[in-house]
């Protein structure tokens, strides 16, 4: 991820952040949305007398006052939302992940070309009745390579991506600057956006603010930033997965007691709700909803200031490390749902390889670690994030460092305010957030990326960027993204985590599960996500 530039304002920049260890600033809605942005409908409408026609209700349990920016957002809320108002040339199942054609008429033959053309689907619309030209992919593929640009799609296409070229109204071609089959199912990340729409003045800040204009089955009726984001299905939607309700209404409930109370009992005003609280499944499962989980790259994450010693020193970031008995913080916060990490990456990553630094829980090394490093009497506040889970677990982490005798403070706090403090540059110890790479994809290049690299907004965060061990990092990292072997690319990745997992500079604590819970009787189709957010154009009623 490259997402920071000195000429790109400070929302800009913090954008792409928000509950996934990260954050974005909270907007009034655009102008051409505010004729139907009076007020929130009531958060109880699920539809007048049932029925085919009747409005899906669903519950999110992230914010939905993030960028909906589709080149900068990494909010959970609103890159669901995305995926049901935009489409990609290519978009990817929501579980496997397998690219499939979505505006594009198919998937290129030989994903190891460097020139791969698509033609767009015949009669493809956006929601304001104007046509999709090769125009509007053009727009686009433009703003996310344009070098004077900075937005997180960037990170993801700049390094293997040279140019995207019109060849007629309908068709385009992309070209590379090496073979990089990953590319494909990437391409769901570059939604494409109409250019007569985003293109004017302003056009970039209403994105930003909520303003969505897809060619997708669902277009957005309204946008209410902190209470809720409604739908409807696209009539003139031609693509390959189209609209089954008729109406939705997406409700952000962050707090966790309120948003199980929303699907909960005879009189729940929503059929579908994400991340459940693992305390809450038997009591909604004995309710008769169906609940199930995702395992994936979401995890706890500590963050370090290394410009802040003694955490300048690698051996106090292990020390801490080790400390920590994850074993605990799985059987108490998360209820058995989670694994401590093994690497960067989630056991069932394709690229897993358990690293050769592991943390696990060693008390007796971190406190000769800590003497090592001539540190003693050392006392620490964890800012965190107040995600429901995040704030489970610190607790574990405060008495494992009170028993080595660091003296520890835990200030949980909004995401938005914690990561406003990081942009900011305001001094801090230790960060522990929330974050899940797979909402972007799976491949580890990928995830490695959004998490490091010289002009990494995250490496900024820690400032480590400039470090020798970080520089010599981010060359291994640029050799493997253009090794085009499958199984050498592998190992080359596998070789950095590694030391990445031995400097502890920002790494996984825990990988757990997201558990999500809807109503059988009335929704069929629904596969629980292993990242946050819902999917819900392969769902429909009974």
């Amino acid at each position: 991820m490259r997402d920071v530039t000195h000429d790109v304002p400070a929302l800009h920049r913090r954008s792409f952040l928000k509950y996934t260890g990260a954050l974005g600033a909270a907007a009034a809605v655009s102008a051409s949305l505010s004729a139907c942005s009076s007020g929130p409908e009531s958060t109880n409408e699920t539809g007048s007398g049932g029925g085919q026609d009747r409005t899906l209700t669903a519950v999110i349990g992230y914010g939905n006052d993030g960028s909906w920016d589709p080149t900068q957002t990494a909010s959970a809320f609103c890159m669901a939302a995305n995926n049901h108002i935009y489409e990609g040339l290519l978009d990817t199942d929501p579980i496997s992940r397998e690219p499939y054609a979505a505006l594009a008429t198919q998937v290129p033959a030989d994903a190891s070309a460097t020139s791969w053309k698509f033609t767009l689907r015949a009669g493809a619309k956006f929601h304001d009745g104007k046509p999709v030209t090769a125009d509007d992919v053009v727009f686009v593929f433009d703003r996310i390579l344009d070098p004077k640009t900075q937005t997180l799609a960037k990170g993801f296409f700049a390094s293997w991506l040279k140019e995207v070229r019109k060849i007629d109204a309908q068709n385009v071609e992309l070209v590379l600057k090496f073979p990089f089959p990953d590319g494909l199912s990437r391409l769901t990340l570059a939604k494409i956006m109409p250019k007569h729409v985003f293109s004017q003045p302003g056009g970039w800040d209403d994105a930003i603010k909520g303003k969505a204009i897809g060619s997708g089955p669902y277009r957005q009726t309204a946008h209410h930033p902190k209470s809720n984001t409604t739908f409807e299905a696209f009539a003139d939607y031609n693509g390959p997965r189209k609209a089954t309700f008729k109406k939705m209404n997406w409700l952000t409930i962050v707090d966790a007691a309120p948003r199980v109370a929303r699907i909960s009992g005879a009189s729940a005003g929503a059929q579908i709700a994400d991340n459940i609280p693992y305390a809450n499944i038997g009591q909604l499962q004995s309710g008769g909803l169906q609940v199930a989980g995702g395992a994936g790259m979401n995890n706890l994450f500590l963050m370090f200031n290394t410009k802040h010693k003694p955490f300048d020193d690698v051996r106090v970031r292990q020390a801490l490390r080790y400390a920590i008995d994850t074993d605990k913080m799985i059987q108490v916060a998360l209820k058995g749902h989670g694994k401590p990490s093994s690497s960067f990456l989630n056991e069932a990553n394709p690229s897993y390889r358990r690293a050769k630094t592991v943390y696990d829980y060693d008390p007796d090394k971190a406190k000769a670690l800590l003497k090592e490093a001539g540190v003693s009497g050392l006392k620490v506040e964890i800012l965190a994030v107040n995600v429901s889970w995040i704030v489970d677990c610190l607790p574990t982490i405060k008495s494992s460092w009170d028993a080595i005798g660091v003296q520890t403070t835990l200030s949980p706090q909004e995401t938005t305010a914690v990561f406003t403090k990081m942009d900011q540059k305001q001094d801090y110890q230790v960060v522990a957030a929330a974050s899940n790479p797979n909402q972007f994809g799976l491949d580890a290049d990928l995830i490695m990326h959004y998490n490091y690299g010289p002009e990494n907004l995250w490496m900024q965060y820690t400032r480590w960027a400039d470090n020798s061990v970080a520089k010599a990092l981010f060359k291994d990292m640029d050799r493997a993204t253009q090794e085009s072997d499958t199984e050498k690319k592998k190992t080359m990745v596998q070789d950095y985590i590694d030391v990445v997992a031995e400097q502890a500079v920002l790494y996984p604590v825990v990988h757990n599960e997201l558990m999500t819970a809807w109503n059988p009787k009335l929704l069929t189709g629904i596969r629980a996500q292993p990242y946050p957010g819902i999917n819900l154009l392969q769902a429909k009623w009974v």
